[in-house]
């Protein structure tokens, strides 16, 4: 018999073999139709597989992270055996579950695929799926794995047992289609009930431009018709929240194949977004007691070899540059840490200096594979803003709450209220790929749990995320419409004092480490707005808007009054244009709507007599007539209460 104990810490007693579905319908029948995986001693497996030992149960279900990937990854087995039998001879890369859904990799040979095509691979899929075929699990011998694809013809399968040890390799099977596959799996096929392929595109093999282009087909299935009929729905509206298509509409952003892919170019609208943000957090900074810095856009290569990013990160970095002078060779910076260490090291340092907040607003170049570009969101030039906090070991759970402070400021100031703080620290078992002492590291790990639990931050852990030299809390933001993104981050760092040989003085005269914490509120500019105007739908907030008002005069006579209000508006700080076109004030309205200008004001003859003008407000209309002055004040006082995160943004 073997002891298991459920997330309520009831313990219960199973015949040693038994499965979590077993454990499931010895609960509830009703509970065990809505069991998809199970999480056994903190590991996500099937739930058909036999229990051996005593152990912790948590039955996953579709209201589970775990249980949706666990099905996602499923019904890509499921669209791969649709595949198999709509195109005979298919071969079959990688088809991994992702946010929202799956995909799988496939090579069609001389042939393509279409729309139509997707529909009867679609169409394939329901009918399988009706089938209820169950994942069955198999534990294969390298030599016998190696047979079976080798019979099959599939390159890309051999490829992948070629980094696989003999006795870690396993199949999955469901219906007519087996899969190399770690799983884990649904029970079987029939929970699948609502499907749609939603895209088509190309992905180099492993994503190595050297190899051959693929054809990537997207799909996505719920447990029932409704939610997919309502996720339809959410991906329709996502399209119009585009931020590549906002972006160009409201002409912030734009990008040239001649500048290079993945280089963003900003707009006068764009660049003064970009500086609304910039200055609010500078301002913020500096009322925290950071001190501005300023590093160059390049380094030399060993700077990066003593940080440890060379070795880590060097082939996802560009080329390194190299000059006249012989072995002499710079990167474009990939990081603005390894300069602010240096920063740091420029003058002796003494306990009393500690906390030094070094911050920056550096821009940053890292290669991305092309096919993996998009948008704001994956670029290969952005700007962080950085800063990195040097302190003395006592001090890190201050500062770190200090900071977690500044993030909550910066998201309620945006409206970003709906959010999980995710403490990500090293893979349980495989350690090889961090630097930094076992004692650091718990030190750290702990500072970071016991500052976000006295933050009372709504927390998750995720093992295996941790930066490759301390562990880290990411922020992950929804957006108005659900969705998650990882934007701002804190991490502790016991590794590049080390290796860049930091010190200060203590109070007892030794020299003495600093600790390092990381840290940026947006991430980085380019994604922080990206998925700010996706949340908002272009609908900027009042202070951060690159045009707040606009002034529009009835015909030209008015147009020398328009001009007198927008530059009084000016002078109370404001961001105003004129359209003074000669054009039907309808238009001109019209126009100013479509670029989500927060506040228009119409001028006309008793405006202008009366010193006033008339309101309209954006998505909303008319708001009467009130004098220049009183308008001028009502927009101070909206920006400072927005500032102070006190009026919520309405998305």
């Amino acid at each position: 018999m073997i002891n298991i104990t459920l997330p309520d810490g009831a313990v219960r007693e199973y015949e040693q073999g038994t499965s979590a579905l077993d454990i499931a319908k010895s609960i509830s029948e009703g509970l065990a139709r809505k069991v998809l995986a199970a999480e056994v001693n903190g590991e996500v497996q099937d739930a058909t597989r036999p229990i051996k030992t005593d152990a912790t149960l948590k039955l996953l279900t579709w209201d589970d992270k775990n249980g949706k990937t666990t099905f996602w990854h499923s019904s890509a087995h499921l669209m791969a055996e649709a595949l198999e039998q709509v195109f005979p001879g298919v071969k079959f890369g990688i088809g991994p579950a992702i946010d929202n859904g799956y995909y799988y990799d496939i090579d069609l040979g001389d042939r393509t695929i279409n729309e139509e095509d997707l529909k009867k691979v679609e169409d394939k899929m329901k009918e399988l799926a009706k089938l209820n075929s169950t994942y069955q699990r198999e534990e294969v011998a390298k030599d016998k794995a190696i047979a079976y694809f080798t019979e099959k013809n599939d390159p890309y399968k051999l490829e992948l047992l070629e980094g696989l040890a003999d006795g870690s390799i396993t199949f999955y099977t469901q219906g007519n289609f087996t899969d190399l596959c770690k799983g884990p799996h649904i029970p079987a096929t029939g929970v699948i009930k609502a499907i749609k392929l939603t895209n088509i595109a190309g992905a180099y093999w492993r994503g190595n431009e050297k190899n051959k282009m693929l054809t990537r087909i997207y799909g996505i299935t719920f447990p029932n018709q409704k939610e997919l009929d309502a996720y339809l729905l959410l991906l329709e509206e996502a399209k119009k929240r585009d931020h590549r298509k906002l972006g160009k509409e409201l002409e912030l952003f734009t990008f040239s194949e001649k500048v290079g892919s993945g280089l963003p170019l900003w707009l006068p609208k764009g660049a003064m977004l970009r500086e609304r943000l910039q200055q609010f957090l500078q301002k913020a900074q500096l009322e925290s007691g950071y001190l501005p810095v300023i590093t160059p856009h390049i380094g030399s290569k060993q700077l990066y070899v003593t940080s440890g990013h060379w070795e880590k990160y060097g082939k996802d970095s560009f080329r390194p540059i190299t000059t006249p002078q012989e072995g002499e060779e710079f990167m474009l910076k990939p990081m603005n840490c390894p300069h602010h260490c240096e920063i740091y090291k420029s003058q002796p340092r003494s306990y009393r200096d500690l906390p030094l907040r070094l911050a920056e607003f550096g821009t940053v170049y890292r290669y991305e594979q092309s096919g993996e570009l998009h948008g704001l969101t994956r670029v290969r030039g952005f700007t962080q803003d950085d800063a990195h906090l040097f302190c003395q070991p006592d001090q890190v759970k201050e500062e770190f709450k200090k900071v977690i402070d500044l993030v909550m400021y910066v998201f309620t100031s945006l409206d970003f209220h709906d959010f999980t703080a995710q403490i990500s620290l090293r893979d349980k078992e495989d350690r090889s790929k961090y630097i930094g002492s076992e004692e650091n590291w718990l030190i750290a790990e702990a500072s970071i749990m016991e500052a976000a639990a006295e933050k009372g931050l709504n927390t998750i852990i995720e093992y295996g995320e941790a930066a490759f030299y301390g562990p880290k809390l990411d922020f992950m933001v929804k957006d108005a419409l659900g969705r998650s993104w990882q934007l701002g981050t804190i991490q502790v760092d016991y590794n590049l004092p080390e290796r860049f040989e930091l010190e200060y003085v203590d109070s007892d005269n030794t020299r003495k480490r600093p600790v390092m914490i990381h840290r940026a509120p947006f991430g980085s500019m380019e994604r922080f707005i990206a998925v700010l105007l996706e949340h908002c739908a272009g609908n900027l907030p009042f202070w951060l808007a690159p045009v707040q008002v606009k002034v529009l005069p009835i015909s030209d006579k008015y147009s020398e009054y328009a001009h007198e209000v927008a530059n009084y508006l000016k002078g109370a700080g404001l961001s105003v244009e004129v359209d003074d076109r000669s054009e039907k004030i309808g238009r001109k309205i019209r126009d100013t709507e479509l670029m989500k200008v927060p506040y228009m004001l119409i001028v006309g003859e008793k405006e202008m007599a009366e010193r006033q003008v008339s309101v309209r407000k954006h998505g909303e209309g008319d708001k009467g007539a009130v004098a220049l002055e009183e308008f001028a004040q009502q927009m101070k006082d909206l920006i400072k209460e927005q500032m102070a995160g006190k009026k919520a943004v309405t998305a």
